[in-house]
């Protein structure tokens, strides 16, 4: 249990990083900004139109006599809603590293290279980077999708279907959630999504830490993008320390050589601005 704190440690050392790198958080947020507008177009739409979707997807209850049809189309749409979140969370981390590479590239470049040792580079161009990603992304979408639609149907079963099921979702959001954003590093280190699923997996609860209270942030309107920027360095952090673990410091040895001054890091690229 003590992996679930842990995961939770680099998750608040990826918010203080960027707290300490104000241009880098600055940096960060664009791709965020652009992708709630959206964003929030769309569960604006989906909050008015649930319940004529759920009206027209259950015909049969039509005739149903007060209070069951209420009870069975208002719990739908609560469903319906539910699960249109549950899908925000997650495509909402794809979509912005998807808009905002070469943004988090840079930003978890000068992580790795604050932190001292190897800054890993792709040597891939830019739009073969996009593509991957996209095809990643795509990837997890799709086990997502599958999960939610088994949650979504779990949701029918009584008090299960209230207490179990939502916990079960959000944990799949948390470490769906984690795959994405250290994939920005991991990518970086020549890992595959096939890899970098079984790395997490060895890991679940430390990933679980990190995740999901990621994801129960990005439930709050704004949080995600004011997160993003301290979520990748976190993750940048996180992916570090999976691939190669930092040795115990021996009793009574001072930090590390190679580790770099804060307020040492360079400013963002020029085209940033």
């Amino acid at each position: 249990m003590s992996d679930l704190g842990a995961g939770f440690g680099y998750l608040m050392k990826g918010q203080r990083w960027v707290a300490q790198h104000g241009r880098w958080f600055g940096f960060g947020l664009l791709p965020g900004l652009v992708t709630l507008v959206v964003y929030a177009g769309a569960l604006i739409g989906l909050g008015y139109g649930a319940d004529d979707f759920v009206g027209w997807a259950t015909p049969f209850a039509d005739d149903w006599s007060s209070p069951w049809q209420g009870i069975l189309r208002t719990g739908l749409t609560a469903l319906v809603f539910v699960f249109g979140l549950f899908l925000a969370v997650i495509t909402f981390t794809a979509v912005t590293l998807l808009v905002g590479q070469p943004f988090y590239e840079s930003l978890s470049e000068e992580v790795d290279r604050s932190e001292g040792g190897e800054v890993p580079e792709s040597g891939l161009p830019l739009w073969q980077e996009l593509w991957i990603s996209a095809r990643d992304s795509v990837r997890i979408l799709l086990r997502v999708a599958l999960y939610g639609i088994i949650l979504f149907a779990c949701g029918f079963i009584p008090v299960v279907g209230q207490t179990v099921v939502p916990a079960i979702g959000f944990c799949v959001s948390g470490f769906f959630l984690a795959e994405e954003l250290t994939a920005v590093a991991l990518q970086r280190r020549g890992m595959v999504l096939k890899d970098r699923l079984v790395l997490l997996r060895g890991r679940r609860l430390l990933v679980l830490g990190f995740g999901v209270p990621l994801v129960l942030s990005f439930l709050i309107p704004f949080v995600a993008v004011f997160l993003m920027p301290g979520a990748v360095a976190g993750a940048t952090l996180l992916a570090r320390d999976l691939v190669d673990p930092a040795p115990a410091p021996e009793p009574g040895s001072g930090p590390g050589p190679g580790t770099a001054d804060s307020g040492d890091a360079p400013a963002p690229p020029a085209w940033s601005a």
